[in-house]
């Protein structure tokens, strides 16, 4: 006997419409990022649409939000892929209905709109700290290094940018001479409708390629400019307090304001930097930080040129202050842990005048410091501040709290590259990739928000919201 099938019959007509939301299940990630999006204040966006005046109707900008959180929570980057996506896929279709946006349109949505969706981040902030889930008795400090939308190898050392300058100068001379001594056989080199004065391809080509080194070599040597003249400001400031304390000034040479050899620019995403990645190898990159709580909400997001960590935990702990101000959280930070990278005795200092409790990973200790392992004892008054972090962070309270970053910081990263798959900024320019960046934390805050199980907001009439659990 043969077996029995269910009917199937993919050319079925249907004797009424579908609807795509009959096809996606109640409690799905769509209809909360819809709730979602009702709740947020647009109005900086609404308002440039406003100023345009009259035209051809676009789609309405909390539409094009809620495609776009979703698309990032489900790994999905691409504006090409985005539109792809609404066309094959039935969660999308819930978002968008019918009228499926061009990828262009939702290319153009990001990147003209991309510093008022880098503000939604403080509103997204405020529904989870609606929901108590910004607890900041303890927060965590990483970064990570995200690849740019360049090449490493369209980058060039200063020390390179001189010798080929010289070469292009150099070739550009005798193509113009033989540009000059040909003028017998102009129509073979030129055509015989042209005119017989536009520059030779080859020519045409080095003098382009020639301005963006002089462009390059020109913004190595401003920078290099600019760092002369804050060290020597520095030192003027250290010199007049040594004077008056009745001390003589160091005698030190002058600051070399010409760029360093080895310093590198990159031509398709100057504000990029090479940077070394996890793999050992270097890459042109951004250093993408975070800042979060126990129950990982991020609560400050940045990305900066610089691939050393050290300067960063004075302006993200200041952001994530700020941060938790704009969101009405009136807890305050009570302790930060921090990798090995973030150690500095200014650092440490910072955070303590801040009322901060640091537990910051020392580097490993030199071969003359103090190796304190009884936690217990009592201190020696001779200890380096390094040497009083490194013995802190061996007592059983600082073991405990410096091991939580291993359940708070570090899984956030790993669920942004891995499981969404977010390793390279589509955007160019540090503006860009922090705008993308801060939007990459919105939609991990909001996920984090949907898995707790808030499926109902909305908002009182004193402009609060109001979450109910699913």
């Amino acid at each position: 006997m043969s077996k029995t099938y269910r009917p199937w019959n993919p050319d079925q007509n249907w004797l009424l419409p579908p609807s795509a939301r009959d096809w996606v299940p109640e409690g799905d990630l769509t209809y909360f990022l819809l709730d979602v999006v009702q709740t947020l204040d647009l109005s900086a966006i609404l308002r440039k649409y406003e100023l345009e005046g009259r035209g051809y109707p676009p789609f309405h900008p909390r539409m094009m939000l809620a495609l776009l959180l979703y698309a990032y929570c489900r790994g999905v980057f691409s504006s090409r892929r985005i539109m792809q996506a609404c066309e094959e896929r039935v969660t999308f279709r819930v978002i968008v209905g019918e009228d499926i946006p061009n990828f262009r349109t939702i290319s153009d949505f990001r990147k003209l709109h991309l510093k008022e969706l880098e503000g939604l981040f403080v509103q997204g902030l405020r529904l989870c700290a609606e929901a108590g889930l910004v607890k900041v008795g303890l927060v965590s400090l990483d970064g990570t290094k995200m690849k740019a939308n360049a090449s490493r190898h369209k980058a060039m050392s200063y020390e390179y940018m001189q010798k080929e300058e010289e070469r292009l100068r150099k070739e550009m001379a005798e193509l113009l001479a033989q540009a000059e001594s040909t003028d017998a056989a102009e129509d073979d080199l030129h055509g015989r409708e042209a005119r017989g004065d536009e520059l030779p391809a080859e020519l045409a080509r080095r003098e382009t390629r020639l301005a963006k080194i002089q462009e390059a070599k020109k913004a190595l040597e401003e920078q290099a400019l600019a760092a002369a003249q804050a060290e020597e400001a520095r030192r003027q400031v250290e010199d007049d307090a040594r004077r008056a304390a009745g001390e003589t000034p160091r005698a030190r040479a002058p600051v070399d304001p010409t760029p360093d050899p080895k310093a590198q620019r990159n031509f398709t995403d100057p504000e990029s930097k090479i940077m070394k990645v996890s793999n050992k190898g270097f890459d042109q990159c951004g250093n993408a930080q975070a800042v979060c709580n126990e129950e990982q909400i991020i609560v400050a997001a940045d990305v900066t040129d610089q691939a050393n960590d050290k300067r960063q935990v004075q302006p993200m702990v200041t952001q994530a202050q700020e941060n938790l101000a704009a969101a009405g959280v009136e807890e305050k930070i009570g302790a930060l842990d921090a990798d090995s990278g973030y150690y500095s005795e200014e650092n440490v200092s910072h955070l303590e005048g801040e009322k901060i409790d640091p537990y910051i990973a020392t580097e490993r200790l030199k071969h003359h410091e103090k190796v304190l392992c009884d936690p217990d004892s009592p201190v020696p008054e001779d200890c380096t501040p390094k040497e009083r972090m490194a013995r802190k962070l061996r007592t059983k309270h600082g073991r405990e709290t410096y091991a939580k970053r291993k359940g708070m910081i570090e899984p956030i990263f790993g669920q942004i590259k891995q499981v969404r798959g977010f390793r390279q900024f589509l955007l160019r320019g540090l503006e860009k990739m922090r705008g993308e960046w801060r939007l990459i934390c919105l939609t991990h805050n909001l996920k984090k928000l949907f898995r707790k199980g808030f499926a109902d907001i909305t908002r009182t009439a004193d402009g609060r919201w109001a979450l109910a659990g699913g």
